[in-house]
């Protein structure tokens, strides 16, 4: 089978594609004919060498994918042959075939493809944790997101706006601002300008009566960080999730006690390697949300296997919107 290796840590373009051997599932696993996987902007880190947990080189990169189940190892009794799936692994997606385990893995619904499921994944996963979870989201609440219109950001709203919130929506320009409107948005706060520290603070009370935002979820970090603080109302919680705009901002901890703000971190890899049954309870409201039609994932290109290390430039460089897609063409 084709699959993406990296051999030494650097840019996208250092990731070659090469004929490996196809793997067989061992006991509790399964083999997967992979039809799609998501590009995220962990990937971009492991790639590169800048990420919390690397693996041994050479290895292949990819965090989810979405496909058919191709053989299972012996013990594996949910899943079989033939069995439509989206997965989240360590590693391994970008490859025409991959190795799974069913407590990473979820039968799709009726209706949803396979590059639809391969956006879902992770992005849907981290949003609703961050959300539900470390935000401890109560219905009717006002949620700040960063980002907005990236891959955690935009899952983030349309959640949000599923669950009842009133949603704003943190973007850098009137593209942005168009596609997080079209996912249900109420507000949109611009990031366009200067000084940040204030003007976050001044539009989100503008929309909020001076009351600020319940909960705020932030995978950028920097200054956009240190304006939500300010914008977070009394008793409101804030989630980092990452540092996307490249800055990892420092926190005197003494405004914390002004308006008895909690401020936590979210790394959902934990949650899928500690407590499995919250990730799958999360993924079946996922799919309810999806049923009911606040959950669309939005893929803004797919791209040819060949073409994987253009869409991760992509994300590293902050111009997707929604999420960019990787087809897997299949072994025959």
């Amino acid at each position: 089978m084709r699959s993406y290796r990296v051999h030494e840590h650097g840019q996208p373009s250092s990731m070659k594609i090469e004929e490996i051997p196809s793997p067989s599932p061992d006991r509790g696993q399964m083999l997967i004919d992979v039809e799609a996987s998501g590009i995220n902007f962990p990937d971009v880190l492991v790639v590169s060498g800048a990420y919390q947990l690397l693996p041994a080189r050479p290895f292949t990169p990819g965090k989810d994918f979405a496909g058919v189940v191709r053989a299972i190892g012996e013990g594996v009794t949910e899943y079989a042959p033939g069995d439509r799936i989206m997965s989240q692994i360590e590693y391994g997606a970008l490859a025409e075939q991959a190795l799974t385990t069913p407590s990473q893995s979820f039968r799709l619904p009726d209706g949803m493809g396979f590059e639809a499921a391969a956006a879902m994944g992770l992005v849907y996963q981290t949003a609703w944790f961050a959300l539900m979870e470390r935000g401890q989201y109560k219905a009717g609440e006002t949620v700040l997101i960063g980002g907005a219109a990236g891959g955690v950001g935009l899952a983030a709203v349309q959640i949000a706006v599923g669950h009842g919130a009133t949603v704003l929506a943190a973007v850098r320009n009137e593209e942005e601002a168009k596609v997080v409107r079209e996912s249900g948005a109420h507000h949109v706060i611009d990031l366009s300008g200067g000084n940040l520290r204030d003007s976050i603070r001044e539009q989100v009370h503008a929309c909020t009566d001076g009351r600020g935002a319940d909960v705020v979820l932030d995978p950028l970090g920097a200054e956009f960080f240190t304006g939500a603080l300010r914008a977070t109302a009394w008793c409101g919680r804030v989630v980092v999730i990452g540092f996307a705009a490249g800055d990892i901002p420092t926190l005197k901890v003494n405004y914390l006690l002004l308006k008895n703000i909690s401020v936590s971190g979210l790394q959902w890899s934990d949650y899928r390697d500690r407590t499995p049954e919250k990730v799958r309870a999360a993924q079946d409201d996922l799919f309810r949300l999806w049923h009911e039609g606040h959950v669309r994932p939005v893929v803004m290109r797919t791209f040819a296997f060949e073409n994987a290390a253009e869409a991760m430039t992509l994300v590293r460089d902050g111009k997707v919107r929604g999420k960019v897609v990787v087809a897997a063409k299949r072994n025959s």
